[in-house]
């Protein structure tokens, strides 16, 4: 750490899953999500033959750096998180129908998590980690799927493979590898190594 001053956290983003890992680990910080059109990236990131996590990594670095304008000497967290399976990738459903879509899609398939996150401080990228899980879907029945959508309800909306690992979405899985943090949408583990250099974090 350069400054003798401990920097302020903002979290760059507005994922309740993201800012409770943190809070669970007891992480202070400011929630400020920036205003970013993911989808007009990604088509043009997609275009070019960029893979699932290079666009996870550059809108990540792009919602810290908006941030990081308005907010000198912060250290401001970036996030994202893509859904590729067999070279197709997912977006948040948005609608309940769409979700029972993306599921079965992805029924008795494996498919790649890839999180990102970036840390920018006064415009300057200082840090970044690209963390992957694969999971694998068992071939639920539509009568599981069917009372899952009703026992899950509308939360599983803001996961982009309309699932919670660490609730009922569980059940939908054969084989996971990769920690939950990252299938949550954070790299946590190397965050917090990170955060410990600046003093955020107890060393």
């Amino acid at each position: 750490m350069n400054d003798t001053e401990i920097p302020r956290l903002v979290l760059a983003s507005g994922s309740a899953a993201r800012q409770a890992m943190l809070a669970a680990a007891g992480i202070a910080c400011t929630i400020d999500p920036p205003a970013v059109d993911e989808a007009g990236v990604k088509a043009a990131l997609g275009a070019e033959g960029a893979s699932a996590g290079d666009v996870a990594e550059a809108l990540a670095e792009l919602k810290a750096t908006r941030i990081s304008r308005r907010t000198p000497g912060a250290l401001v967290l970036g996030c994202d998180q893509m859904l590729d399976c067999e070279g197709t990738w997912f977006d948040k459903a948005e609608t309940l129908e769409e979700a029972r879509a993306t599921l079965q899609s992805l029924r008795g398939r494996t498919h790649r998590l890839v999180s990102a996150a970036v840390i920018v401080r006064d415009g300057q990228r200082v840090w970044h980690e690209v963390a992957e899980a694969r999971l694998t879907m068992r071939n639920f029945s539509d009568a599981f799927l069917d009372g899952y959508l009703v026992a899950a309800g509308p939360g599983i909306l803001g996961s982009v493979g309309c699932y919670h690992i660490e609730g009922l979405g569980v059940q939908l899985f054969d084989r996971i590898q990769g920690d939950t943090f990252t299938i949550r949408g954070l790299p946590l583990l190397p965050l917090l190594g990170f955060l410990r250099g600046w003093g955020v974090v107890t060393p």
